[in-house]
Protein backbone atom coordinates (compact mmCIF):
# COMPACT_ATOMS: atom_id res chain seq x y z
CA UNK A 1 0.00 0.00 0.00
CA UNK A 2 1.45 3.35 -1.06
CA UNK A 3 2.18 6.05 1.47
CA UNK A 4 -0.26 8.98 1.30
CA UNK A 5 0.60 12.54 2.34
CA UNK A 6 -1.81 15.38 3.07
CA UNK A 7 -0.95 19.06 3.53
CA UNK A 8 -3.09 21.45 5.58
CA UNK A 9 -2.69 24.88 7.19
CA UNK A 10 -3.51 25.93 10.73
CA UNK A 11 -3.06 28.95 12.99
CA UNK A 12 -0.58 29.22 15.84
CA UNK A 13 -3.46 28.82 18.28
CA UNK A 14 -4.24 25.38 16.83
CA UNK A 15 -0.80 23.83 17.36
CA UNK A 16 -1.35 22.33 20.81
CA UNK A 17 -4.91 21.16 20.07
CA UNK A 18 -3.69 19.50 16.85
CA UNK A 19 -0.95 17.65 18.75
CA UNK A 20 -3.35 16.53 21.49
CA UNK A 21 -5.90 15.21 19.00
CA UNK A 22 -3.29 13.27 17.05
CA UNK A 23 -1.82 11.79 20.24
CA UNK A 24 -5.27 10.71 21.45
CA UNK A 25 -6.03 9.11 18.08
CA UNK A 26 -2.84 7.04 18.08
CA UNK A 27 -0.74 9.06 15.62
CA UNK A 28 3.01 9.41 16.06
CA UNK A 29 5.01 12.61 15.69
CA UNK A 30 7.39 12.54 12.71
CA UNK A 31 9.07 15.92 12.47
CA UNK A 32 8.87 19.69 12.81
CA UNK A 33 10.17 21.46 9.69
CA UNK A 34 10.90 25.19 9.28
CA UNK A 35 11.18 27.08 6.00
CA UNK A 36 12.38 30.69 5.66
CA UNK A 37 10.01 32.68 3.40
CA UNK A 38 9.41 36.31 2.41
CA UNK A 39 6.52 36.46 4.88
CA UNK A 40 8.31 34.88 7.83
CA UNK A 41 8.98 31.29 8.90
CA UNK A 42 6.63 28.52 7.84
CA UNK A 43 6.53 25.92 10.64
CA UNK A 44 5.27 22.47 9.61
CA UNK A 45 4.26 19.66 11.99
CA UNK A 46 4.08 16.13 10.55
CA UNK A 47 2.17 13.21 12.07
CA UNK A 48 1.91 9.63 10.77
CA UNK A 49 -0.55 6.77 11.27
CA UNK A 50 -0.58 3.59 9.22
CA UNK A 51 0.19 4.71 5.64
CA UNK A 52 -0.93 8.31 6.02
CA UNK A 53 1.19 11.37 6.85
CA UNK A 54 -0.53 14.64 7.74
CA UNK A 55 1.48 17.85 7.46
CA UNK A 56 0.06 20.86 9.32
CA UNK A 57 1.70 24.23 8.57
CA UNK A 58 1.61 27.55 10.41
CA UNK A 59 2.44 30.21 7.81
CA UNK A 60 4.53 33.36 8.27
CA UNK A 61 5.67 33.05 11.88
CA UNK A 62 7.59 36.18 12.94
CA UNK A 63 10.32 36.57 15.56
CA UNK A 64 7.77 38.24 17.85
CA UNK A 65 5.36 35.29 17.73
CA UNK A 66 5.41 32.67 20.49
CA UNK A 67 4.40 29.10 19.71
CA UNK A 68 3.45 26.47 22.31
CA UNK A 69 5.67 23.43 22.74
CA UNK A 70 4.14 20.05 21.90
CA UNK A 71 6.64 18.16 24.09
CA UNK A 72 3.85 17.59 26.63
CA UNK A 73 2.30 15.25 24.05
CA UNK A 74 5.37 14.13 22.08
CA UNK A 75 8.61 14.41 24.08
CA UNK A 76 10.74 13.64 20.99
CA UNK A 77 9.72 17.02 19.60
CA UNK A 78 12.19 18.77 21.94
CA UNK A 79 15.00 18.16 19.43
CA UNK A 80 13.09 19.84 16.60
CA UNK A 81 11.83 22.69 18.77
CA UNK A 82 15.33 23.57 20.03
CA UNK A 83 16.60 23.37 16.46
CA UNK A 84 13.82 25.65 15.21
CA UNK A 85 14.75 28.22 17.84
CA UNK A 86 18.52 28.13 17.25
CA UNK A 87 18.52 27.96 13.45
CA UNK A 88 15.42 30.01 12.56
CA UNK A 89 14.73 32.17 15.62
CA UNK A 90 11.28 30.65 16.24
CA UNK A 91 10.13 31.36 19.80
CA UNK A 92 8.70 28.18 21.37
CA UNK A 93 7.48 28.30 24.96
CA UNK A 94 7.73 25.58 27.64
CA UNK A 95 9.93 23.07 25.84
CA UNK A 96 10.29 20.06 28.15
CA UNK A 97 14.05 19.88 27.52
CA UNK A 98 15.10 23.43 26.68
CA UNK A 99 18.75 24.08 25.74
CA UNK A 100 18.21 27.85 26.02
CA UNK A 101 19.63 28.65 22.61
CA UNK A 102 22.65 26.35 22.97
CA UNK A 103 21.41 23.26 21.20
CA UNK A 104 23.96 24.06 18.47
CA UNK A 105 27.34 25.77 18.86
CA UNK A 106 26.78 28.41 16.17
CA UNK A 107 29.07 31.13 14.88
CA UNK A 108 26.04 33.35 14.25
CA UNK A 109 22.46 33.53 15.44
CA UNK A 110 19.64 32.16 13.28
CA UNK A 111 21.86 31.17 10.33
CA UNK A 112 18.97 29.67 8.34
CA UNK A 113 17.34 33.08 8.03
CA UNK A 114 20.38 34.65 6.31
CA UNK A 115 19.80 35.35 2.61
CA UNK A 116 22.23 36.16 -0.21
CA UNK A 117 22.47 39.62 -1.82
CA UNK A 118 20.77 38.15 -4.88
CA UNK A 119 17.89 36.82 -2.79
CA UNK A 120 17.57 40.18 -1.01
CA UNK A 121 17.49 42.05 -4.33
CA UNK A 122 14.87 39.63 -5.67
CA UNK A 123 12.70 40.10 -2.56
CA UNK A 124 12.98 43.88 -2.73
CA UNK A 125 12.04 43.82 -6.42
CA UNK A 126 9.06 41.59 -5.69
CA UNK A 127 7.98 43.93 -2.88
CA UNK A 128 8.16 46.96 -5.19
CA UNK A 129 6.14 45.17 -7.87
CA UNK A 130 3.55 44.20 -5.27
CA UNK A 131 3.41 47.81 -4.00
CA UNK A 132 2.97 49.13 -7.54
CA UNK A 133 0.20 46.62 -8.20
CA UNK A 134 -1.54 47.54 -4.93
CA UNK A 135 -1.31 51.25 -5.77
CA UNK A 136 -2.80 50.65 -9.21
CA UNK A 137 -5.65 48.59 -7.75
CA UNK A 138 -6.28 51.28 -5.12
CA UNK A 139 -6.51 53.95 -7.81
CA UNK A 140 -8.91 51.82 -9.82
CA UNK A 141 -11.09 51.21 -6.76
CA UNK A 142 -11.16 54.94 -6.03
CA UNK A 143 -12.27 55.68 -9.57
CA UNK A 144 -8.97 57.25 -10.61
CA UNK A 145 -8.49 57.52 -14.39
CA UNK A 146 -6.83 54.51 -15.93
CA UNK A 147 -4.21 54.61 -18.61
CA UNK A 148 -0.76 56.18 -18.74
CA UNK A 149 -1.24 58.33 -15.61
CA UNK A 150 -2.39 55.38 -13.50
CA UNK A 151 0.47 53.21 -14.77
CA UNK A 152 2.98 55.96 -13.99
CA UNK A 153 1.65 56.42 -10.45
CA UNK A 154 1.85 52.67 -9.91
CA UNK A 155 5.48 52.69 -11.02
CA UNK A 156 6.27 55.66 -8.78
CA UNK A 157 4.76 53.83 -5.81
CA UNK A 158 7.29 51.04 -6.31
CA UNK A 159 10.29 53.38 -6.63
CA UNK A 160 12.73 54.57 -4.01
CA UNK A 161 10.85 57.46 -2.25
CA UNK A 162 13.59 60.01 -2.96
CA UNK A 163 13.76 59.10 -6.64
CA UNK A 164 9.96 59.14 -6.92
CA UNK A 165 9.89 62.64 -5.38
CA UNK A 166 12.39 63.88 -7.97
CA UNK A 167 10.34 62.39 -10.80
CA UNK A 168 7.15 64.03 -9.49
CA UNK A 169 8.96 67.38 -9.16
CA UNK A 170 10.21 67.13 -12.74
CA UNK A 171 6.70 66.23 -13.94
CA UNK A 172 5.20 69.20 -12.07
CA UNK A 173 7.80 71.57 -13.56
CA UNK A 174 7.10 70.23 -17.05
CA UNK A 175 3.33 70.63 -16.60
CA UNK A 176 3.80 74.21 -15.33
CA UNK A 177 6.00 75.03 -18.33
CA UNK A 178 3.42 73.58 -20.74
CA UNK A 179 0.65 75.67 -19.13
CA UNK A 180 2.78 78.83 -19.44
CA UNK A 181 3.60 78.06 -23.08
CA UNK A 182 -0.08 77.50 -23.90
CA UNK A 183 -1.02 80.75 -22.18
CA UNK A 184 1.67 82.64 -24.09
CA UNK A 185 0.50 81.09 -27.36
CA UNK A 186 -3.12 82.03 -26.62
CA UNK A 187 -2.11 85.60 -25.77
CA UNK A 188 -0.15 85.87 -29.00
CA UNK A 189 -3.12 84.64 -31.05
CA UNK A 190 -5.44 87.08 -29.28
CA UNK A 191 -3.08 89.99 -29.87
CA UNK A 192 -2.92 89.09 -33.55
CA UNK A 193 -6.73 89.16 -33.73
CA UNK A 194 -6.93 92.47 -31.82
CA UNK A 195 -4.39 94.01 -34.17
CA UNK A 196 -6.77 93.38 -37.05
CA UNK A 197 -9.78 94.88 -35.24
CA UNK A 198 -11.12 98.40 -35.16
CA UNK A 199 -8.91 100.22 -32.59
CA UNK A 200 -11.89 101.29 -30.47
CA UNK A 201 -13.34 97.79 -30.38
CA UNK A 202 -9.93 96.30 -29.61
CA UNK A 203 -9.56 98.71 -26.69
CA UNK A 204 -12.92 97.60 -25.26
CA UNK A 205 -11.93 93.93 -25.56
CA UNK A 206 -8.63 94.60 -23.77
CA UNK A 207 -10.43 96.51 -21.01
CA UNK A 208 -12.89 93.63 -20.55
CA UNK A 209 -10.00 91.15 -20.37
CA UNK A 210 -8.14 93.23 -17.78
CA UNK A 211 -11.30 93.50 -15.66
CA UNK A 212 -11.76 89.71 -15.86
CA UNK A 213 -8.16 89.12 -14.74
CA UNK A 214 -8.60 91.58 -11.87
CA UNK A 215 -11.74 89.76 -10.65
CA UNK A 216 -9.99 86.40 -10.85
CA UNK A 217 -7.01 87.74 -8.89
CA UNK A 218 -9.31 89.20 -6.23
CA UNK A 219 -11.17 85.89 -5.85
CA UNK A 220 -7.90 83.99 -5.53
CA UNK A 221 -6.69 86.40 -2.83
CA UNK A 222 -9.97 86.00 -0.91
CA UNK A 223 -9.68 82.22 -1.16
CA UNK A 224 -6.16 82.23 0.28
CA UNK A 225 -7.29 84.57 3.08
CA UNK A 226 -9.96 82.07 4.13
Amino acid sequence: MALEAKFMEMGAGDILRCAQEHKAAGWRFVQLLCTNTDDGIDVQYSYMKDQLIENWTVKGVSKEDHLPSITGEFLAAFVFENESHDLFGVQIDNIAIDFGGRFYDLAMAEPMTVISPEQKAAREKAAKIAAAKAAKEKQAAAGAPAGADADLEAKLAGMDPEKAAKVRAAMAAKAKKEVAEKAASADAELEAKLAGMDPEKAAKVRAAMEAKKARAAAQETEGKGE
